[in-house]
């Protein structure tokens, strides 16, 4: 599904994402681990476009999509979420989910007096949509409050909904499991479990929670200092003297 070659990133004299290349395949958890400092969410902007690459390319579905800006990013169905939730704070959890889809007439001031109906009606299925949202997230009781009053984990939740709202096809996950209580890692692990198998998604996530990385990803890329350090089963990588040695001597500057 997606392609990452020869990608480079370069903030003046730092050198944040080096000659990086990797694959991920369609209808797989890709995990994406590395210390600090390695270069992993400098790479999710860049295929994200939230930044554009130094130099390098990212392949998506057969097209060249490196440097496109993030609105284009999600019109083909590359979905980011955040190690810290963009929620709306001020507004209820359902309306959270009824914000996301695109393009909804009810957008343009005039369809509301020219076209009531034509609104009301598309009002009406993204409601019903983001109930079914909240009702597979076990999260329908919380539709009415506000989302800033929601805990971290119940945040992430509320990002997957987001995702659910749109047609996604690449979702890319940054800690999901990042602030959460135990029992709420177990339910965010299920419900990526289940988006895959259900709905199709492909994931890529980033995560230092290494038993959340065991249970849901395979295969498994390493970062260390910019660039692929190796690749495979979670076995694998936990095995490979190079991953043990760089994260007991990765760099101490957070990649952020």
């Amino acid at each position: 599904m997606l392609r990452v070659e020869g990608l480079n990133k370069q903030f003046g004299g730092l050198q944040a994402v080096r000659d990086c290349s990797f694959k991920i395949a369609e209808g797989t958890i890709t995990g994406l681990i590395g210390p600090n400092g390695a270069g992993k969410t400098t790479t999710f902007n860049m295929i994200a476009g939230e930044l554009a690459p130094t130099s390098g390319r990212i392949i998506y579905q057969g097209e060249d999509i490196a440097g496109l800006p993030t609105h284009q990013m999600f019109h083909r169905g590359i979905v980011r979420t955040f190690q810290i939730p963009h929620e709306f704070a001020k507004m209820t959890v359902l309306e959270n989910l009824m914000v996301v889809p695109p393009s909804q007439p009810g957008e343009h001031i005039f369809n509301n007096w020219i076209n009531p109906k034509a609104v009301k009606a598309r009002e009406e299925e993204v409601r019903d949509k983001a109930e079914t949202a909240l009702e597979f997230l076990s999260i329908s009781h919380l539709r009415d409050e506000r989302a800033g009053n929601l805990s971290g984990g119940q945040k992430k939740l509320l990002e997957l909904g987001r995702t659910m709202m749109t047609d996604a096809k690449l979702v890319l996950l940054d800690e999901p499991g990042a602030g959460v209580n135990p029992t709420l890692v177990l339910k965010i692990i299920d419900m990526i479990s289940q988006l895959k198998a259900e709905r199709g998604y492909t994931f890529c996530i980033i995560e230092h929670d290494m038993d959340l990385i065991a249970s849901l990803c395979d295969p498994v890329i390493v970062l260390a200092e910019g660039t692929v350090l190796t690749e495979g089963t979670m076995d694998e990588v936990r095995a490979n003297a190079e991953v043990l040695d760089a994260y007991l001597g990765g760099g101490e500057e957070d990649d952020e």
